[in-house]
């Protein structure tokens, strides 16, 4: 069974239901209930075990703190070895039988005001990997991919994003912080020109600068989600950036339920609207779809009568160009010059402010 997680609660019933293991890995974390739930739980005699990232930007005081508090309650912690850039994933697995694989972190900012999606799956054969990867990175010990629907960085991401993208036919719904990997903006671009509906929620590279794509106005965004064709998703915590896909530990899912993927593309269809993308969008194509007013012969004449005297717009003109040269431009010979310009750019300005004015009428 899998399904979308509905808000922070289910992790914390889950830590509370756990039997006998509770493995979590941690990149950053402030929540101060789920960190009460860890310890309740090791209380009762459930093992505990916390891989905490050995790194993160400007946070690792807190993580050190976080692995002493930890350890004194008797939770079994480990740290992350230092090969990759990053450790950056997200999971929690309880009694070896549930995974909580999440694109948010435990965090305040994450969970109350940014847009994050988390899966909880029952597949043994998921789990199975899930935990195959925690005891690799717990003991600092190589990873190879076992299985597809797991997508882990640097193990397969690349390769399995790549190919989720090419075999999409009608719709691909993204959401990317910054989409920045050259192949898969490649990629993208070139499904695009197939005629496949592409929207994306975030940014992207000003090589992909044709694709549509607009921020989210309406939340901070934090997930990396891809939605193909409305009957499949990906949900992780690797942006499509060749860092993320090649050089850090990140960690997604892919999933086919109905639920969950319905569930996402009803909240990626809310936050495209809010967006505005679709109404800015076709108010530039009737802009640019409006005739050219036609300036007729009668309505020149009648600019011509109501323009200011030309001799009057030009001695302001050669005054004013006068003023700006100076002396130096009269020793020199350059008042020719000058004063034709400064009389070309008055005669174009009165011109164009009378035009306006018709065409505001």
């Amino acid at each position: 069974m899998t399904q979308p997680l509905d808000g922070v609660a289910p992790l914390l019933a889950g830590i509370k239901s756990a039997k006998k293991s509770i493995d979590i890995l941690i990149f950053r974390m402030d929540w101060k209930e789920l960190e009460t739930a860890l310890k309740a739980a090791s209380a009762k005699g459930v093992t505990v075990r916390a891989l905490i990232a050995y790194t993160n930007r400007g946070g690792e005081p807190k993580l050190r703190s976080l692995e002493t508090r930890f350890l004194e309650a008797g939770i079994t912690v480990g740290r992350t070895a230092d090969d990759l850039i990053r450790y950056h994933g997200k999971m929690m697995i309880v009694d070896r039988r549930i995974l909580f694989l999440l694109s948010f972190n435990f965090v305040h900012m994450d969970i109350a005001h940014s847009r994050g999606f988390g899966i909880v799956t029952k597949s043994a054969k998921v789990v199975q990997e899930a935990v195959k990867l925690f005891e690799a990175d717990l003991n600092r010990k190589t990873y190879k991919a076992g299985l597809d629907a797991l997508v882990v960085s640097p193990a397969n991401a690349r390769k399995q994003l790549s190919t989720f993208i090419k075999k999409a036919r009608k719709q691909l719904l993204i959401y990317d912080p910054k989409i920045a990997d050259r192949q898969i903006i490649s990629l993208l671009g070139d499904q695009a020109k197939a005629g496949l509906d592409i929207k994306i929620i975030g940014k992207i590279a000003a090589r992909g600068a044709h694709l549509p794509v607009t921020p989210l106005t309406s939340m901070r965004l934090h997930t990396r989600t891809i939605i193909r064709d409305g009957r499949q998703a990906f949900v992780g915590s690797q942006s499509l950036r060749p860092p993320e896909l090649d050089s850090r530990r990140e960690i997604g899912i892919m999933v086919r339920d109905s639920k969950v993927v319905n569930s996402l593309l009803a909240t990626f269809e809310e936050d495209w609207l809010s967006t505005g993308f679709d109404e800015a969008r076709d108010a530039a194509k009737t802009d640019a779809a409006a005739p050219e007013p036609k300036i007729t012969p009668k309505a020149t004449r009648a600019m011509a009568k109501e323009m200011p005297p030309l001799r009057t717009t030009l001695k302001r003109a050669i005054k004013q160009a006068v003023t700006r040269a100076g002396k130096d431009a009269l020793a020199h010979g350059q008042m020719k010059s000058t004063v034709k310009d400064a009389v070309k750019r008055a005669v174009k300005e009165a011109v164009k402010e009378m035009v306006h004015e018709e065409q505001a009428r």
